[in-house]
């Protein structure tokens, strides 16, 4: 997600300790997908959970910029998804600190031997935060109001990420009241990775009937953490869910407040104002490691910085202008005197850690002279001018005004003269997710977090000419028929290793025909108060506070 994907695009859960001896069953044709090898978080180290965890407190999150919604279904950023996450639950989940489904809101399933069938037996009892019931219509209506055009609710939301969630569904139907057959129009290797991803996040119906799109101002989930306010441009609050169906939370209330920029963050939980709080400052981490008050958490993340071509506008329809900007730019020196080796160098839009990364493609190594080489080659030996979008913020964003102006000096070097636009970052997502024909930009940043580990979820819905938004996320319009074609035939494909074959095909041939240029994966990193214990990062970015406890 933007994040995200928003990340991004979009693409992003609740992990009970209740469930955690539990285990799906599904047909042993068709096998649930397996755990990205994410590598695991590091942080201070953490004291043994007390006889008697402590109850009550409020954690304060300073976020990057403003939700944008808290209908989580809606959501295709980050700082929404952040807060958001605690107030539903997803019809599975991810495990901590991975990517391996179990049990959520559905208790077990089933799959048919033929793979299209995805039978979800429902967990009863369970209320939604309104006091209705959740139930088999209740999942129906959820996901039929985001890719049904014809649902009654349907025009209650935008839907950004239902196409490539739910395009593959054929049907929802209702077996009985707590049992849900999702029927698939083909095989679709990632499926069960889908009912844990945020757009298979539960709401209440009836909350949505009467709020229609207001649900995205006052949410309605089953989750353990129930909606309070959202005071914009201030704060959203969240209060524990005291009558929650699985382990109720330890603390009382988390509240986020967007605090855009980087520094003044820091100033805030320094200060007390804040007590936990994301993209720190890289020139300040070594000194917060050291700072008692704190604990800092890192994990390297399904995350892929990048600067987009428009794809629809000469001269970057020219693979050789696209080569010799990815020559131009002076990736390691982005890392290293920017990002502070907060992030890893790419050479890759998919990150490491994700199954069937390789780096054995075609590199783009600093070299300005192939650049001007190349750009003479394509008949453009004096350069030519462009517009260039950067975003003010934003969720995985890191360091955007720093890292792009380094970028424009950069390509001015070789005689690529490009004048910098800079915007909001919810105004910048409105202007950059639009259809071709409303783009307005020649290169504009990006960045993506993995919503459920598997390579489809960043090489299909950013790169596939299928994915163009409205339908994805492919913010620069990129298209090539052999990629496609790749792409295509892995997410249909349920045998591992023959995936896997078809994703390293995809990867080789995406560098020779650079979509982007690609600067780093970044490793996620949060700083928080001292006292605040059991936190864990997830590889997808959410922030799960249920199992976390204060200190007195």
């Amino acid at each position: 997600m933007y994040r995200r994907k928003w990340i991004v695009p979009f693409v992003i859960l609740v992990c009970m300790s209740l469930l955690a001896a539990c285990r799906p069953t599904a047909a042993p044709t068709v096998p649930p997908a397996s755990p990205s090898p994410a590598a695991p978080a590091t942080a201070a180290p953490t004291a043994a959970q007390p006889a008697q965890i402590p109850q009550g407190g409020t954690i304060i999150v300073g976020l990057q910029a403003e939700p944008t919604s808290l209908d989580s279904v809606q959501i295709s950023d980050y700082n929404s998804h952040r807060a958001s996450y605690n107030i539903f639950d997803r019809l599975l989940e991810f495990k901590d600190e991975s990517t391996e489904v179990e049990p959520g809101l559905a208790e077990s399933w089933e799959i048919s031997d033929d793979g299209l069938v995805y039978t979800l037996h429902l967990r009863k009892g369970i209320k939604f935060h309104d006091g209705t019931d959740f139930n088999a219509e209740a999942v129906k209506f959820n996901l039929e109001r985001q890719f049904d055009p014809n649902h009654p609710y349907h025009d209650t939301g935008e839907f950004p990420y239902a196409e490539f969630t739910w395009g593959m569904v054929d049907k929802v139907e209702v077996v009985d009241e707590y049992t849900v057959n999702i029927t698939l129009k083909e095989i679709f290797a990632p499926f069960l990775n889908h009912l844990a991803m945020h757009p298979a996040s539960i709401g209440s119906p009836e909350a949505i009937k009467k709020l229609g799109r207001d649900f995205s101002l006052q949410p309605v989930g089953t989750g353990p953490f129930k909606f309070v306010s959202w005071t914009p441009g201030v704060e959203v609050v969240l209060e524990k869910n005291p009558d929650y169906w699985g382990k109720p939370p330890n603390i009382d209330r988390v509240i986020f407040r967007p605090i855009i920029e980087d520094q003044s963050r820091l100033t805030e939980l320094e200060a007390g104002g804040v007590n936990f709080i994301v993209n720190i400052p890289p020139d300040e981490l070594a000194r917060l490691k050291q700072d008692p008050r704190f604990t800092v958490v890192e994990q390297p993340g399904m995350h892929t910085w990048w600067v987009a071509f428009n794809h629809t506008r000469d001269p970057y329809k020219d693979t050789r202008v696209r080569q010799a900007m990815n020559y131009a730019v002076n990736k390691q020196a982005i890392v290293d005197n920017i990002l502070k080796g907060t992030g890893l160098l790419a050479i890759n839009p998919l990150p490491p850690v994700v199954w069937s990364y390789t780096d054995d493609l075609q590199r783009y190594d600093y070299n300005p002279e192939k650049a001007k080489q190349l750009l003479a080659e394509a008949g453009y030996p004096n350069g030519f001018s462009c517009v260039f979008w950067v975003p003010e913020s934003g969720s995985g964003m890191q360091q955007p005004v720093a890292m792009g102006t380094a970028i424009q000096a950069d390509l001015k070097a070789v005689g690529i003269d490009c004048k910098i636009e800079t915007f909001e970052w919810g105004t910048y997502l409105d202007k950059v997710i639009v259809p071709p024909e409303k783009a307005e930009y020649d290169l504009m940043e990006m960045s993506w977090i993995g919503d459920n580990g598997d390579p489809d979820n960043h090489l299909y819905i950013l790169l596939s000419g299928e994915q163009w938004p409205p339908a994805g996320f492919n913010m620069g319009y990129y298209k090539n028929e052999q990629v496609d074609a790749l792409l295509r035939e892995a997410r249909t494909t349920l045998d591992r290793a023959k995936r896997t074959e078809l994703y390293i095909q995809a990867q080789k041939l995406i560098a020779q025909d650079p979509p982007w240029i690609t600067i780093d994966h970044e490793t996620q990193i949060v700083v928080m108060d001292k006292k605040i214990k059991n936190f864990k990062l997830h590889p997808t970015g959410p922030f799960r506070f249920q199992n976390v406890w204060i200190e007195p």
